[in-house]
């Protein structure tokens, strides 16, 4: 059983790490991502915007940790 904790709480470092908002953002840029390319946005349009989504959550988060 502490395998299983100790399993579950190096997951959750790696991906959340140390601000759970870039986590959040990366996951939504995902989402809307996979969302665009369900809708029939070809991959060549939807890759550059996932990337621009990822971008501008990190530039989110990066702004209001700053402040």
């Amino acid at each position: 059983m502490r395998f299983l904790g100790a399993f579950g709480r190096f997951w959750y470092d790696f991906v959340i790490g140390d601000d759970w908002k870039i986590a959040a953002a990366v996951v939504a840029a995902l989402t809307l991502g996979a969302i665009a390319l369900a809708a029939g946005l070809p991959a060549g349009a939807a890759a550059p915007l996932t990337g621009a989504l990822v971008a501008a959550g990190f530039l989110g988060a990066l702004w209001v940790d700053a402040r």
